[in-house]
């Protein structure tokens, strides 16, 4: 079996390509003993390949966890061939990887990719010279036109057992690695370059292994960087950049419209220092207008009032009675199983054509470029851009977000990353804001706008608080991103994410949210001497709710134990709180669920009830990979507790000064909302405001 490795830069079409090559004959699992998710596959009409898909970078000099698998396993595993993957229309800029691959001394063969985007913006490279001048196979090709990819089963047979030709250097700085090739590495076969130039680039992870001869490679690198005027790793960066340069000038040539590409000229207007934003802001509300107001909505409208509320729910209690089936079973399948998931499939349809759009934005390239316009405004709270990427994935599904911080290489970013992707509203989420927005608010697709942008500040804010904190202190990563060209995307693709997205949805409603429906009927059926109740305030669970209801009062929304409930079965699943308020409520019609969950909390409170729930700890599935990332449950604690202490001032502030704005209500929760502005005012703007606890950075630290 022949063991081929997929690598190259992000956005340079790999996961295309491996969808391409592999087919249905992937594999998922996580890379040993890390939780980062690695897939393998068979070529396709070639059972003798196995492809091993590395996650991408754009060097081998490691920072994320993601990159460091990606060169111990080039340089410990050492697959046959890799496969690198060349953006044809950048390929500078990833040459700057392949320089890198071939020092390995493992064969590779190159596949250049995107070469219809190469031909749009008039860029030609003559493959053939670049053959011989890398020398490995070039293979042109589109992965997403599924072209060019017929032959690369026969040049990576071709390409096992030859030996790869590394790019050369200037003269001066080829003398400093062949004399650390020789006194230092010693003979390390086929990767000896490779070691010899990671010592002169002064690699921590290469100089640690040769610490003992650190006296005989220090000099040389002392008197190489002395030469050049500059750091080891900088002028080894100058020299790849000058030799893919002069490889460049003979290999490539450019007819491009002087106006620039297309996706220049658009990106002239939506990545504008001062338009930028207006227009995300204008396209998030678009967005959620479609999803939640118009098409979503009225497709709603039809799930509960026609196929729940009329065809299903009195279908399924009509045809048991008529069986003569036990009142008790009755109640328990459709009051409790049947309405349950009913109240959250109702909102299937919102939550499928959001995926639609979500997906299509994504897929046109215009997400990546939110990331580099949100880089300006999370520099300024402390934190990279890079942490926003984490943010757009949480709004499919918390879990998935929480685990692609993996990608910032700042420890500090990536935990406190970790930690505040489940403010931004997940699917999960998205049927409690069409249901506060139906029954207060007539559907406005601003209250979803309010939920979006209320996750990002509440990111920000976190930013500029936790900074402050010792485990979380340090610099912003820099953020460098590889902006893909504009495109249409293909029906198919969307298509397939959109129900993927979905399906999730629908599993998860079918399987756990039933479950927990099913005990949330239980409990609302019986006393606690578990005797059937006529009146639900004497069940189980308004015994339950009614124990811990007063910590909500202040919020608004407490005086009413199912709501507090709600919150608390939240908690298992964000869906629950929409399910448990279909068990208690009924789903007999829209507007009953509607009229029945508006008129208990108000305009306030159902935004109190809505901030609380949209900012509070996430579901158990969030939280177990919160504790992941966070390395010990005394980490996550701290997590948790931070999120629902700041979910809980949020909702205190939204209805306590919503009430004396509107209605000149004052009184001591008025006081305690405004100190708890002052407080948070004091952790924003103090440079060391931790420091009586002991956890304090210092004030140089903190500015």
């Amino acid at each position: 079996m022949i063991i081929a490795a997929l690598l190259g830069n992000p956005n340079s079409g790999k996961t295309t390509v491996f969808n391409r090559l592999t087919g249905s004959s992937q594999r998922v699992g996580n890379w040993p003993g890390v939780t980062i998710e690695r897939k393998t596959g068979r070529l396709r009409d070639a059972e003798d390949i196995s492809i091993v898909d590395l996650p991408g970078t754009y060097s081998l000099s490691p920072y994320s966890p993601e990159e460091v698998i990606t060169r111990d396993y080039l340089i410990e595993e050492r697959p046959d061939v890799v496969i690198n993957i060349v953006d044809a229309s950048n390929p500078e800029r990833n040459l700057y990887l392949t320089t890198q691959i071939l020092e390995t001394g493992i064969p590779v063969v190159v596949l250049l990719n995107m070469t219809d985007i190469a031909e749009s913006r008039g860029i030609g490279i003559d493959e053939e010279k670049l053959s011989a001048a890398l020398g490995c196979a070039v293979i042109p090709a589109c992965a997403t036109k599924d072209e060019g990819l017929d032959g690369l089963a026969d040049a990576v047979r071709a390409a096992v057992g030859g030996t790869p030709r590394p790019m050369r250097f200037s003269a001066a700085a080829e003398t400093a690695i062949a004399a650390i090739a020789d006194d230092v590495v010693g003979d390390r076969g086929p990767s000896t370059r490779w070691y010899a130039v990671k010592l002169l680039e002064r690699d921590p992870v290469v100089s640690a292994a040769y610490a003992d001869d650190r006296s005989r490679f220090e000099p040389l690198i002392a008197a190489f960087e002395a030469a050049g005027g500059d750091s080891g790793d900088s002028l080894v960066a100058e020299e790849r950049y000058g030799a893919i340069g002069a490889l460049m000038a003979e290999v490539l040539t450019v007819t491009a419209d002087d106006r620039g590409t297309v996706s220049d000229r658009i990106d002239r207007v939506l990545t504008n220092k001062w338009l930028g934003l207006p227009i995300f802001a204008g396209i998030m509300f678009v967005t959620y207008y479609i999803a939640m107001t118009s098409i979503g909505a009225q497709m709603t409208d039809w799930v509960n009032d026609v196929f729940f509320g009329e065809w299903v729910l009195p279908g399924a209690r009509s045809g048991m009675i008529a069986l003569d089936v036990d009142p008790l079973l009755i109640g328990l399948v459709v009051d409790g199983m049947l309405t349950g998931v009913g109240a959250v499939l109702g909102f299937l349809p919102q939550v499928l054509v959001l995926f639609v759009l979500l997906t299509i934005l994504e897929d046109c390239g215009y997400m990546a470029r939110i990331c580099f316009i949100m880089d300006r405004v999370f520099r300024r709270f402390n934190l990279s851009g890079k942490s926003f990427i984490p943010l757009l994935v949480g709004t499919g599904c918390g879990v998935p977000g929480i685990m692609s911080s993996r990608t910032i290489e700042n420890e500090s970013d990536r935990k406190l990353t970790a930690m505040t992707v489940t403010f931004m509203p997940c699917a999960a989420k998205l049927p409690i804001i069409a249901l506060i927005a139906g029954a207060l608010f007539g559907g406005s697709a601003f209250i979803a706008l309010f939920c979006y942008f209320l996750g990002i500040a509440a990111v920000l804010v976190s930013g500029i608080i936790l900074k402050k904190w010792r485990t979380f202190a340090g610099t912003a990563s820099i953020f460098i991103m590889e902006l893909p060209p504009y495109h249409m995307p293909k029906p198919i693709d969307v298509a397939k994410t959109t129900f993927d997205r979905g399906w999730a949805f629908v599993r998860k409603a079918g399987t756990f949210i039933m479950l927990a429906c099913v005990a949330i009927w239980a409990l609302s059926s019986f006393d606690i001497r578990l005797a059937p109740v006529d009146d639900i305030d004497a069940s189980m669970l308004a015994v339950i709710g009614q124990a811990v209801t007063g910590v909500f009062v202040p919020l608004g929304w407490g005086g009413d134990w199912e709501f507090t409930v709600a919150t608390i079965t939240g908690l298992l699943a964000k869906e629950n709180i929409v399910g448990t308020f279909g068990v208690l409520f009924g789903l007999d019609s829209e507007a009953g669920l509607w009229t029945a969950v508006g008129s208990s909390l108000g305009v306030l409170g159902g935004l109190s009830f809505l901030a609380f729930n949209m900012v509070c700890a996430p579901c158990f599935a969030a939280i177990g990979a919160i504790r992941r990332e966070l390395g010990t449950w005394k980490a996550t604690g701290f997590a948790v507790a931070y999120q629902c202490l700041l979910a809980y001032a949020i909702a205190l502030m939204v209805y306590r000064f919503g009430e004396l704005l509107l209605y000149g209500t004052f009184g001591v929760w008025t006081v305690m909302a405004a100190a708890a502005a002052v407080l948070m005012a004091y952790l924003l703007i103090a440079a060391d405001p931790f420091r009586w606890v002991g956890r304090g950075v210092g004030r140089e630290a903190a500015a």
